[in-house]
């Protein structure tokens, strides 16, 4: 890593706005307050988080949705200035003495999708925003040069400064402002940074790097929030980061009503944790990496721009290679007590390629969802050229998902002549060409050449190259892996219909974090019917809602299964564990609740986000599509790669003798059935979330759940006329 003088660097900071208030402990949960932040006026000041937002808006996502709705107009698009990032914990979140409590969600309107987006990320930075003083933190406007936004909250003061030596990757800019800000008593475990990375400047495919220093290896990690473009907001606003410190960390931080019903609930699960994760899911030895030898054989794991499910060289990249690499120097908790303990990372290092060539560097993960994305998706089987993309990805910015399956899309489209060396720059973007794809990552970073197109994402790339190329908007659309404009994460739908819903039903776009139903669906059959499927898309994207109002992480909640689940009359909804959940809720806030209480924060939040998203001229019925991929098979080549199976569901599904049909009448068939069975499915899921057979949400719904301001009831109004 380059040197770097932290007094130099103090040097020349200039305070453009300073703001000091009285720092007071959290009481059940909440601070009671929010910061606001206006980078166009150099304004600062406190806003008071009041009744009515806790009792509808609940903490976390539904705080920063309210806040967001409050600061832009109809007409406000990403990159306006009334545009704000807003980032909250939740009053859950904070809490040690249970594992997976100190997620953040980023809100904001969204460079791919034009609608609002929530990402959530681990690191410190939400539970220490709270800590220091603050439920959420809105910031609005641009600055005029490069800024950092530093919340002192053992001071009690937040600034606005001109940075403008620091570096903007990642990896570097992190060490420099956690010693910068360690100040002279050096407790760099007390700093949390929220940084994006160079390619941010250019590519709406970026989003959030979330720090925590680990003193074991003395390496400042991160975890991201990496869904939607978030990052790219945040540079066009000159944000270089966000910086809060907190040092008095303790066991109730939280002010809980009653700490007994958190630690009995906390020690339940690390209990299991303790007894069953070996033999479960091994999150703490392999981690997410896991699930590359599962998804490969259930034949769901994304392979060639998921035109196939399966690949034999999935298993070089499968968790037990990666449990051999990982640093096991100690625990790895992303928050104070996480016993989980999966956020592995491979260390020493040596980068290959760009900027930092020879260098020995930190990678944190792969995670699954990077090594379906930049793995099996673009047909890359060796462990070293991931970690470099993943190294890299990290520091610039960029999400790995979107990165990933805009590749896969970019290759399909040149091993079909849709583009050329001449388009592409001289490179070969052929399945499995790792130089390549890490060229495309630089190209990217720099703001140049072909990267630059492949960062602005598959939406984007869609109507380029038909305008500007002749490409067949058709076949485009089929095999783009995207929803809304934001890019699919990583598994297989072809023969789940709940989850090809899960994607396109879901109010941000195609993220599992709101349903994943494939297991429910094809291998347990627990969801066989319409209703049955339709209840599944609305319970658990309510639940996993649920996670985000408290700044909560859903693997505790499934990712470990109690002994209990034997006998359990709904084990995908681990009942065990949501009645931990309960205690949780009433120990920290003193509130009694029953599961439908809980459900009912969450559903407001829900149909809110839903409502916001036609306010911003979408959330209706033609936006709630999958790409043709994610249903069946659109070549020739990829019906051949299942024919058993799909002539298996001409003959008994369709009614249909596959014999008697050419492979193409055969794809025209099938698709024409899967489709009138998707639209059976949207049907289903509007009439349980109650909404119109447009998708719009019924006045009913919101009058029920309390969410029926003057200016919801006037927009479904309008929306209807």
């Amino acid at each position: 890593m380059a040197y770097f003088d932290v007094n130099q660097l103090r040097e020349t900071h200039r305070v453009l706005v300073d703001f000091n208030y009285e720092t007071q402990p959290v009481v059940h949960g909440y601070a009671n307050r929010t910061l606001y932040i206006d980078l166009r006026r150099n304004e600062i000041r406190s806003k008071p988080v009041t009744q009515q937002m806790k009792a509808l808006f609940t903490g976390g996502r539904g705080f920063c949705l309210w806040l967001l709705w409050q600061a832009v107009k109809d007409t406000t698009r990403w990159n306006d200035p009334e545009n704000e990032i807003v980032i909250a914990g939740g009053p859950i979140g904070g809490i040690t003495a249970y594992p997976g409590s100190g997620k953040s969600t980023v809100v904001t309107i969204s460079p791919l999708t034009d609608v609002v987006v929530d990402s959530n990320g681990g690191g410190y930075f939400g539970p220490y925003l709270k800590f220091a003083g603050w439920d959420a933190l809105e910031i609005q406007g641009k600055a005029e040069k490069d800024v950092v936004i530093f919340i002192d909250g053992d001071r009690g003061s937040v600034t606005v400064e001109e940075s403008p030596l620091e570096a903007l990757d990642t990896h570097v800019l992190n060490r420099q402002l956690t010693e910068l800000y360690a100040g002279a008593e050096g407790n760099k475990r007390a700093i949390s940074v929220v940084s994006a990375g160079q390619a941010a400047d250019y590519a709406p495919i970026c989003g959030l790097n979330i720090s925590y220093y680990d003193p074991r290896r003395n390496e400042v990690r991160i975890k991201q929030a990496a869904r939607g473009g978030s990052g790219r907001v945040l540079r066009d606003k000159k944000i270089k980061a966000i910086v809060v410190k907190f040092s008095d960390m303790g066991g109730d931080n939280n002010g809980c009503a009653d700490i007994s019903l958190v630690r009995k609930a906390g020690q339940r699960i690390n209990k299991e944790i303790s007894m069953f994760d070996a033999s479960q899911n091994d999150m703490r030895g392999t981690g997410t990496p896991y699930l590359v030898e599962i998804m490969n054989r259930f034949d769901l794991l994304p392979v060639e721009n998921f035109r196939y499910g399966s690949n034999d060289q999935a298993v070089r990249i499968s968790g037990e290679v990666w449990k051999e690499q990982f640093d096991r120097r100690g625990p790895d908790g992303c928050w104070y007590g996480c016993t989980m303990s999966c956020a592995h990372a491979v260390s020493e290092f040596r980068l290959k390629t760009g900027p930092y060539k020879g260098q020995k560097v930190m990678v944190d993960g792969p995670e699954y969802e990077t090594l379906g994305s930049v793995g099996s998706n673009l047909g890359i089987y060796d462990p070293q050229s991931i970690l470099e993309i993943n190294f890299y990805c990290d520091t610039y910015g960029i999400d790995t998902i979107s990165f990933g399956n805009s590749v896969a899309f970019a290759m399909e489209c040149y091993e079909n002549g849709i583009l050329t060396k001449d388009i592409t720059g001289g490179l070969e973007l052929t399945w499995g060409n790792s130089a390549a794809v890490l060229e495309l990552v630089h190209q990217m970073a720099k703001g140049k050449d072909f990267g630059v197109i492949v960062g602005q994402g598959v939406r984007a790339m869609k109507k380029l190259f038909v305008n500007e190329y002749g490409a067949p908007a058709g076949f485009l659309q089929d095999i783009g892996m995207e929803v809304k404009g934001l890019e699919i994460s990583e598994y297989l739908t072809k023969q789940s219909l709940a989850q090809q819903g899960g994607y396109a039903l879901a109010t941000k776009g195609g993220q599992h974090d709101e349903a994943w139903l494939i297991f429910m669906e094809l291998v347990h059959k627990q969801i066989p019917t319409f209703e049955d499927k339709a209840e599944a898309l609305y319970y658990f994207p309510l639940w996993r809602t649920w996670f985000s109002l408290h700044g909560l992480c859903k693997l505790p909640w499934n990712d470990i299964i109690p002994a209990s689940n034997k006998t359990a009359k709904e084990p995908a909804k681990v009942p065990e564990h949501v009645e931990n959940y309960i205690w949780l809720y009433e120990g920290v806030t003193g509130e009694k609740v029953t599961i439908d209480d809980l459900l009912l924060q969450s559903e407001r939040v829900y149909q809110f986000q839903r409502l916001f998203n036609l306010r911003l001229g979408r959330g209706k019925r033609e936006d709630d599509y999958p790409p043709y991929r994610a249903v069946g098979p659109v070549t020739e080549m990829e019906y051949r790669s299942r024919v058993e199976r799909y002539d298996q569901q001409l003959r008994e599904e369709v009614g249909l003798n596959p014999e008697e049909l050419g492979t193409q009448e055969k794809i025209d068939e099938l698709r024409k059935f899967n489709m009138e069975r998707y639209e059976q499915l949207v049907d289903a899921v509007y009439k349980r979330r109650g909404w119109d057979t447009k998708g719009i949400v019924k006045l009913d719904t919101v009058k029920r759940l309390g969410i029926d301001f003057p200016d919801v009831v006037a927009l479904i109004q309008k929306s209807l006329s």
